[in-house]
């Protein structure tokens, strides 16, 4: 389609410009704050061949995510995540190699499969609780609970995706995908491929034969023992037959990376506002005591209905990620021109479209910046209406972030089991400022005074 005399997203002028590109991809948060301050929710960066479109407009991304895949590409230049997740990995796919990736996974995906973790997760977080008690300081000092958050989220994707017998090596694949994690982090000229060795993209290089030297090892004995049903989600992947090996190791590699960091982020962003929302923590162990049954009890009562029954957890959750989304940004790339909300956007722009902007929408959300669970329940039809456009933590449509329903599962069963059997005080600590491009993280973590129950 040709734009013709569709008018262009309004842009910063001069040393503006140059200085929010500087800084959008080093700290994403106050730069999108400010560019919808000065040119609205919607507005262009760049020029040239560097040119993008933020979106942030919650009517705008109804029309954005309404357009057919055809019209983007998501294996772009601009796409950095192929070096670490694969070449053959769906987030960097596009037309059928994308369709029958994604097929194969959303299939390992089923209800069936996600319910029958919930027993299985309570127990990971109640075995990393049990571990920080051991490790409490008698005085209730102060404690970081974003890295015991992690511990407990790496625990639950490790043996959600590859089954119990790799849970023991759960700290050594986490150590794995430190280092990529922390190089898709770093400033985009520190990412340019080169063949060095000894250098920090080399060593990132390195990190991934060891990933795939053990999935290939667990796709193996999969094969040599191959049977119904199986609980994991390696084993779902190399049962159907749909994916090459090095397909499955990809898809692996994705999902793990995506849902340990950015659910341990968002763990952390909810244990902060839960805990520092009067009322809140103990309505949250209130609820979790009823549903989940009261701790030091034999067993628990988690089963597939309890994240039904934990009304209050998956609100604070819903909540959360509103405020403080996985990922503050989410890129793609026009392949043809575009126009959305009045606005044309020019083929090989990149778009940046904004969770972060759309759910502190002023017209969406009654007072934005407040932390407000309540305002999940009972929605009527205007409001949810509202709510549907303007909620977008895990995207829409075809390429909607395929894990959204195992992280929102895993936060609400942690949330709620973490009120049962801590009592943490954030001890009037300023809140953490959000950091990160790829995961939304609260910057030193999230300290709190942390007693056992």
């Amino acid at each position: 389609m040709g734009l013709g005399a569709v008018r262009s997203p309004p842009s910063p002028r001069g040393v503006d410009q140059v200085r929010l590109l500087r800084r959008l991809f080093v700290e994403p948060q106050p730069v999108l704050d400010e560019l919808c301050a000065t040119c609205g929710p919607v507005a262009g960066l760049g020029a040239g061949p560097v040119r993008m479109a933020v979106i942030g407009d919650p009517a705008v991304l109804r029309e954005l995510f309404a357009l057919p895949s055809s019209s983007f590409r998501w294996g772009h230049r601009f796409n950095v995540l192929g070096f670490v997740v694969g070449d053959g990995s769906m987030i960097v796919s596009d037309g059928e190699d994308h369709r029958r990736r994604r097929g194969a996974v959303q299939a390992g995906f089923g209800l069936r499969r996600l319910r029958g973790w919930v027993p299985m997760i309570v127990d990971r977080v109640d075995a990393a609780v049990d571990a920080l008690e051991v490790a409490l300081p008698a005085d209730g000092a102060v404690v970081d609970l974003y890295p015991f958050g992690r511990r407990a989220v790496l625990e639950v994707a490790v043996t959600a995706f590859f089954g119990d017998h790799l849970a023991p090596r759960a700290r050594e694949i986490g150590d794995l995908f430190q280092r990529p994690q922390d190089y898709l982090e770093s400033p985009a000229v520190r990412q340019l491929p080169h063949p060095f060795p000894f250098t920090r993209r080399a060593r990132v290089g390195q990190d991934r034969k060891a990933l795939d030297t053990i999935i290939d090892e667990a796709i193996a004995e999969r094969r040599r023992a191959p049977g119904d049903d199986p609980p994991d989600l390696l084993g779902a992947l190399v049962d159907t037959g749909d994916l090459t090996d090095a397909e499955v190791r990809d898809q692996v590699v994705t999902l793990i990376g995506a849902g340990y960091d950015t659910t341990a982020a968002s763990l952390a962003w909810a244990l902060w506002c839960a805990a520092t929302t009067p009322g809140l923590w103990a309505a949250l162990r209130t609820e979790a005591d009823d549903v989940l049954g009261p701790t030091g009890s034999e067993g628990s009562a988690a089963d597939a209905s309890a994240v039904d029954r934990l009304g209050l957890a998956a609100r604070v959750v819903r909540e959360t990620l509103r405020l403080h989304p996985a990922g503050a940004l989410s890129p793609r790339e026009a392949a043809v021109d575009v126009e959305v909300g009045g606005f044309g956007i020019a083929r090989g722009t990149l778009i940046l479209w904004s969770p972060h902007l759309a759910g502190r929408d002023p017209e969406a959300w009654p007072d934005p910046l407040r932390f407000d669970p309540d305002r999940f329940l009972d929605p009527d039809a205007d409001q949810q209406a509202a709510i549907d456009d303007a909620w977008v933590p895990f995207g829409r449509g075809p390429r909607r972030c395929i894990g959204f329903a195992l992280a929102q599962m895993e936060l609400t069963l942690a949330v709620a089991r973490l009120a049962q059997r801590l009592d943490v005080d954030a001890g009037g600590a300023s809140p953490p400022r959000p950091v990160g491009m790829v995961v939304n993280r609260p910057e030193g973590g999230v300290p709190f005074h942390v007693r056992a129950r």
